[in-house]
Parts: C-alpha cells; structure tokens; sequence
C-alpha cells in the first residue's frame, strides 16, 4: 500500500510499504478514506519529537472496514468509522474510568498510546490506504449513513474536535462565563467552537496569523492579535480588569513571542495573568518530557519557568493532559449527524496522499490559508 513515512526532520516521503493485516482476534482493518495532518504531527517533522525513521504517519483516521479479527461482535465489515487518536483497550483500570488516553494495556510500562506518534506504542499510523486498528469492537465508532457528505467533519471527531472540547471541559467552563483560548490553530478554534456550542458568555482567541483568528470571528469568538498589543492587556481590557473566567492552552511547547522568539512557558504564564482569581485553567497544547532542539537548558529537559507563585495567590486551578477522546466522540458525532456542529470549517485544503509533503510542508511554515490539511488515499 501507499503510505507517508517519515525519514527524519523535514522529509516525509509516500512510499510502498507492506499492508495491515490481523494481527490479532480483535483487530479490525480501515480502508482509510480520510485522513488529516495534524499539528502534533509537525512536532515530529520537524525532529523535536524522537520517532524513528520508517514508521508510517497519522493518527486522525476515517474509513471503511474491510476485515475483521475472529474475536470482534460489533463492527461488521462495510462499516464506516472514525477511530480515535488514542489507542486502547477498554478495560484497564483507567480505561473503566473514561481515561482512555492513559490505557496501561497499550503501550507498557507507559500510560497511553497513539497510532503512529512519537513514544506512544509501536502502531502505525493512517495517512495510509490502509490501518490497522487493534481493540476493534471498542475503538471503532461507526458512522451515520450520510456520513459521506460529511466526512471532513466527522474525522474531526478522531482528534481535534474532541480536544478542543477536552480543553473546555477541564477547564470547568459554564454556559455564561467568559473563556480565553490561546492559539488559533486547529485545535484552540476547536476549543473556542466547542465553548460557543456549551453557551459561553464571551470567547476571546489569542493568535497573530490573520486567517485563523478570521475563522475565530466567523465562528463568533472574539480575535485578539497579539501583535498589535499585549494579549494580556487586551483580555483584561475585554473582562472589565478581572480577567476571563476560564482559560485553554493549545499552543504547547513550540509558544513563540511577538518577536518569533521560542518561549515554551509564555502562553501559560500569559493565562495566569489573564484568568481571574480562582479561574481555571487547561493545558491541552503538547509538551514533552525531552526536547533536544529546544531553546534553553532547562526546557531541553521538558522544564519550564513557571509563575507558580502567582498562581497560587490567585487560587487558580491547572488541569492537563491528553484528550480522552472515547468520552466525546459519540457526542460530537451526533452533533454533527443532527446539523448542530460543522467542525470541518477549519479545513482549508483537501489533497491526494500523494501530494502529502507539500501539505506538511505549507502546513508546517504556517502558509497563509493553510488551516488545516486532510488528506484523501
């Protein structure tokens, strides 16, 4: 089959590689009809993420069952699904929970796994013609069957939509109250989109680039242009001084200043100072336990300064983690399936696999109107 594989920083190439196949009695095979690129995935093309070369891509991943392991009941062959990012079982201690991001039968002795993602198991990924998909009967969530006019949206229920509305739920946010999102990628447009479907009074999205906080806008939030003034002063301008109720990192380690300068702790230090006292703040953007190529010593070592002091004076709450994504999906779906969201309005380009290292690679320099790029086997 076709596949991208990675070779290392900056270089993803669609090659031939050996198909799935069941490997196990639970496994189901996709024939993958969508799939994206996501911003976690230019961590590792742009090498500061560890993944070794020859692994195939791809954790957001839509498709159509072709085979099915001799222990699965659920998911029949013909099926469409979208599978999420996160591999599990469904019953380890925390997978029992709902904490299907941190499955301790996946990927041992870690807590967690992903398909095709640095450190996260050894699954490939599905910017693929084909996937493999263990633990079928749990993972799979099947498809509405006018999902095909809607399959850009309904991918989104593999990663980003569910994130987004991760962050709006580990922040606490309440129908009414005001939240701040730092970064309007494709994951913060989610969490502001995902805020405005839960009620919130006021959404404010913090970025630079033009064509995404014009999406921001378009969807209902506020834009604010760090570039043009502190994000900050801007916020508590917006809040009357005290500051939004709620606050969403989804920048992560890679957060740059006004001028292009990496900062990893910026944006979190930023929210601190523009979350009100006893506000809450959630940190879904990525940071790693090691980043050889980052800026400073200390966040080589995956450390940050942090301004725990005013937080603590303030009495704020930090909550943190990958998105659990099996305890939203179902829901999203069926937000999507009853036309109350259309998530696919960050989607900006789609493209064959074959023009897939163009797509990182405009993607990746942040080209204007590259929002976010899916993919089509």
């Amino acid at each position: 089959m076709k596949a991208v594989v990675y070779h290392g920083p900056k270089d993803v190439r669609v090659e031939q590689v050996p198909d799935p196949v069941i490997e196990a009695p639970t496994d189901v095979l996709l024939k993958v009809t969508t799939t994206n690129i996501c911003g976690s995935d230019l961590h590792m093309y742009e090498g500061r993420t560890s993944i070794e070369p020859g692994r195939v891509l791809g954790h957001e991943n839509l498709g159509e069952v072709i085979e099915v392991g001799a222990a699965v009941e659920r998911v029949r062959v013909g099926d469409r699904v979208c599978v999420p990012f996160n591999v599990s079982c469904g019953y380890c201690k925390n997978c029992e929970r709902g904490l299907t991001a941190f499955c301790l039968t996946a990927n041992p002795p870690y807590a967690g796994a992903a398909f095709g993602f640095a450190g996260m198991g050894p699954y490939n990924g599905g910017q693929a013609e084909y996937l493999r998909v263990p633990y079928g009967d749990f993972m799979c969530l099947r498809l509405p069957r006018e999902r095909p006019e809607k399959e850009t949206d309904y991918v989104m229920c593999t990663d980003i939509f569910p994130t987004g509305y991760h962050a709006t739920e580990l922040a606490g946010l309440r129908p009414g109250e005001s939240v701040v999102v730092y970064g309007a990628g494709p994951v913060g447009l989610m969490a502001a989109y995902s805020a405005i479907i839960k009620g919130a009074g006021r959404v404010m999205v913090v970025d630079l680039h033009p064509d995404r906080l014009r999406l921001a806008e378009e969807i209902g939030a506020i834009p604010i242009d760090y570039s043009e003034a502190s994000a900050v002063e801007q916020v508590l301008d917006l809040t009357g001084g005290e500051g939004a109720d709620r606050g969403c990192e989804c920048v992560g380690f890679q957060a740059h200043d006004i001028a292009c300068v990496e900062r990893p702790n910026i944006t979190l230090n930023n929210l601190i100072a523009s979350v009100r006292p006893t506000g809450t703040i959630a940190v879904v953007g990525v940071f790693v336990r090691e980043d050889p190529h980052a800026p400073d010593r200390l966040s080589r070592r995956g450390e940050i300064v942090f301004n725990f002091g005013e937080l603590w004076f303030k009495g704020q709450a930090v909550a943190t983690g990958q998105c659990n994504v099996k305890a939203y999906n179902r829901y999203l779906r069926d937000l999507i399936a009853e036309g109350k969201a259309r998530p696919s309005f960050v989607v900006s380009h789609e493209l064959p696999l074959d023009e897939a290292p163009t797509g990182y690679q405009q993607f990746d320099v942040r080209k204007s109107g590259w929002t976010k790029v899916v993919l089509h086997p």
